[in-house]
């Protein structure tokens, strides 16, 4: 039976704190930030390669075989920080869950007034505040995750793994770096530096714009932000290349 100055009922606010722990289904399932971290990682880094080789040496197999390495070396190296980084965040977050539960059974007293504090901060008082204190702190699994979601500001690590954490990244990352390496394919040194350069900042301006869609902002501000940011760190390649530039052979 519920109370009138508090129309949930214990069970029903345990549930409600519960859920306040999960994460939106669909947060949960998009790779969003991995795709966009390794592809637009893997296209700024190799777009600064392929210009300062260009400038330097004018010579389109030593471009494409400084891309080409690039490009590998890019993509293994953000899968592998990816992965170490997801380990190491889920190791985190599994230590202050850790951590909470002891404080929870060795000061317990301490603990109920930081959650007191929290939620006289959200506004609720008196009897209701009381209420919501005694139901939280009647189930030490919610009760930690209050203190993990609330406190610490801490979310559950995703279910996905740090290995597949790692592919998406490592995929995306390939991709993005064959982007500007492309036109040095099909094309001699100095249309294809204009190319590499135009394309990249289309590819750069779609994803900001897609990444504003899906998410928040100004899609068209975002678009340009991102086209901005990763075409001027590219061009800091081709002016080292331009510094130490091979003279012609005659």
């Amino acid at each position: 039976m519920s109370d009138p100055n508090f129309p949930l009922t214990k069970g029903e606010l345990i549930e409600q704190v519960r859920l306040h722990d999960h994460r939106d289904p669909h947060r949960h399932e998009s790779r969003l930030s991995d795709v966009i971290l390794g592809g637009q990682d893997g296209l700024v880094n190799v777009l600064g390669v392929v210009l300062g080789v260009a400038a330097a040496t004018r010579d389109v197999r030593i471009v494409i075989a400084a891309g080409l390495a690039a490009t590998f070396a890019e993509s293994i190296s953000m899968g592998a920080v990816a992965y170490t980084s997801t380990l190491a965040d889920n190791d985190l977050y599994l230590s202050e869950r850790e951590r909470e539960y002891r404080h929870i059974h060795l000061a317990p007293d301490v603990e109920i007034e930081e959650i007191r504090d929290i939620y006289r901060n959200k506004g609720f008082e008196g009897e209701t505040l009381e209420k919501i204190i005694e139901v939280i702190t009647s189930n030490p699994d919610v009760w930690v995750n209050v203190m993990m979601s609330e406190e610490l500001q801490m979310t559950p690590p995703e279910k996905t793994s740090a290995f597949r954490s790692a592919l998406v990244v490592g995929i995306s990352a390939l991709v993005g770096s064959f982007i500007p390496l492309f036109p040095f394919f099909f094309w001699a040194v100095g249309p294809s530096i204009a190319l590499s350069i135009v394309i990249a900042a289309l590819t750069l301006f779609t994803v900001g714009v897609y990444k504003a869609h899906v998410t928040v902002g100004k899609p068209l501000r975002s678009g340009v932000q991102m086209a901005l940011i990763g075409t001027i760190s590219a061009l800091a390649g081709y002016v080292v290349g331009l510094i130490f530039k091979v003279p012609a052979v005659p």
